[in-house]
């Protein structure tokens, strides 16, 4: 049985039970007033629930139990005949064959047989008196055995909330712990912070683990509107979903829904072409659109792919040095990777007229906004002619992250493992200065590298100094950095160490600098301020000469 198996049989034991609980309660409260119209409407609602969702799962004999039960509690509702004489110990001999079954199912035990009480269900449905000569009272073990509860318990998501964030200080006091520890250097402390660090950490994964859920939950939700959209746009678009299992942080799928809504739609308005286009093109009249998810080391991907016109890159560079982006010498030295970066501007849009779909001037940067609130990353690979795909590189949980911990200026400070493409050592000869902008050759890519110091100290409109390798003393620790596509190189005092730390909001004043995420608290008891890459990325291309 597959995880979303597992996890929806799960969810139909849970709610199974509350009905047969509720239809216990709800047929007692009938036989003391059989003219109680509320419990007559709650029994019908509950049976009819019961079969919908035994037969979406599978469980013919729950449904045709449940759908024959509905179909007598119905009659009553309706005033067709009465709950009196041999009706009632046949319909309470069923809440109890429903209970049996739901049992069985819960147990992977073989489901009895319910022949019998169809038919005296049919005789009641016809008028016609059921027969009850092998009814056999319950005795004590049996009605003992079906006092039994459920394996799942309903928690609201701000529960959940209030347990990692008890979890971040946690790990924030284990870490302190564990350096005491090894300052004091005493047998007992050292072995007790050990056990307590392993403890944390169990305790860390458990609460993680609940909040997950599967982003199948988002995916169902979007035939409908793929359909919706493309009957608007005038297209035929065929929507395929692919892992489905795989478990993310509700939290993190809350946030992302809005954003997965936009590329959707983007996909179908601006990717697909219309069954004339695609045909007169060679393509088949159907446009595929394609919704999944992966998981990838410590991240989950999701991707929406189209087989589309793809993007045309030549028209989004136009486009850039059109609304001012960049000038038309730079921007005819950009790859295309650069150029395609420029979807992802604020109110950058290439639709040519305003429909409900699109053109309103909100554009991929909603997108791009919600990915880097989480952290993660948007990626574009497009092929003009063949398609587009999107990718949300997205982390598992929001509450704790991977961080690269370095030093500069004597302090510490973290970036987020999400944007930190890699880390390297290099002396003077591996640079050169290209208009005032320091580069080093690396994995066949020119990468633009600054001193992290320079760019933290600039003020107001005050511009980067153009470079000189003069000023490079020795062997250079560079953090790559990647955000929208572009590389960036930032020079550090010394790298420390990879560590999973708890980032904390800015409180104000300091809330308004965009140059720092958040802060976190290391195990020495010393703040380390979390830096913002897409904000440091954005300011060394505002500034540099």
């Amino acid at each position: 049985m597959s995880n979303r198996e597992q996890e929806y049989r799960e969810l139909f034991m849970a709610e199974a039970l509350e009905y047969y609980d509720a239809m216990s309660r709800h047929i007692s409260e009938l036989e003391r007033d059989p003219a109680d119209e509320q419990a007559l409407r709650e029994l019908f609602r509950l049976m009819h629930n019961l079969k919908s969702n035994a037969r979406a799962m599978g469980y013919t004999s729950i449904g045709e139990a449940a759908h024959h039960m509905e179909t007598v509690f119905g009659q009553l509702r309706d005033g067709e005949t009465t709950f009196t004489g041999s009706m009632v110990p046949v319909l309470f001999g069923g809440i109890d064959t429903l209970g049996e079954l739901i049992r069985a199912v819960g147990q992977d035990q073989e489901l009895p047989d319910v022949q019998r009480l169809l038919d005296n269900l049919d005789r009641l449905t016809r008028g016609e008196e059921p027969n009850l000569d092998d009814e056999e009272a319950d005795d004590d073990e049996d009605v003992s055995r079906k006092l039994e509860l459920s394996d799942l318990v309903y928690i609201q998501v701000r529960k959940l909330d209030h347990l990692m964030n008890l979890m971040g200080e946690l790990i924030i006091d284990r870490d302190r712990i564990l350096t005491l520890s090894r300052e004091i250097d005493a047998p007992a402390l050292t072995a007790a912070a050990a056990h307590f660090s392993r403890i944390a950490d169990e305790l860390q994964y458990s609460i993680m683990d609940a909040r997950l859920v599967g982003v199948g939950s988002l995916f169902s939700k979007f035939p409908r509107v793929v359909r919706d959209v493309a009957t608007a746009e005038g297209k035929e678009v065929n929507l395929t979903l692919q892992g489905e299992d795989i478990q993310i942080d509700r939290n993190i799928l809350q946030i992302i829904t809005d954003a997965l809504l936009h590329l959707v739609r983007n996909a179908i308005a601006h990717g697909l072409e219309t069954a004339a286009e695609r045909e007169a093109a060679g393509k088949p009249a159907q446009g595929q659109l394609t919704l999944s998810a992966q998981a990838e080391r410590d991240d989950v991907l999701v991707q929406v792919q189209d087989d589309g016109r793809g993007i045309n890159v030549e028209k989004v560079r136009r486009k850039a040095v059109e609304r001012g982006l960049v000038t038309r010498a730079a921007a005819a030295q950009l790859n295309d990777a650069a150029v395609q970066a420029f979807l992802l501007e604020p109110g950058f849009s290439m639709a040519r007229e305003v429909t409900e779909i699109s053109g309103r001037g909100v554009g991929l940067d909603v997108v791009k906004l919600a990915i880097d609130s989480l952290g993660g990353q948007l990626r574009v690979d497009s092929v003009l002619g063949e398609g587009t795909t999107f990718t949300l590189v997205l982390p598992t949980s929001i509450a704790v992250k991977g961080a690269l911990l370095f030093e500069l200026d004597e302090r510490s400070y973290a970036l987020p493992l999400m944007h930190t493409d890699s880390v390297v050592s290099l002396m003077p000869g591996s640079f050169s200065v290209v208009g005032g902008v320091l580069l080093t050759r690396l994995q066949d890519e020119n990468v633009p590298v600054v001193s992290l110091r320079e760019l933290l100290h600039l003020e107001g409109d005050q511009p980067l100094a153009p470079a000189r390798k003069s000023m490079l003393q020795g062997r250079q620790d560079i953090i790559i950095v990647n955000y929208n596509n572009r590389r960036l190189g930032l020079i550090v005092d010394r790298f420390l160490r990879q560590q999973d730390i708890v980032v904390k909001a800015m409180s104000k004043p300091l809330d308004t600098i965009d140059l720092f995420g958040g802060v976190t608290l290391l195990g020495s008891g010393q703040v380390c301020l979390v830096l913002d890459v897409p904000a440091l990325t954005r300011l060394f291309l505002a500034k540099r000469p």
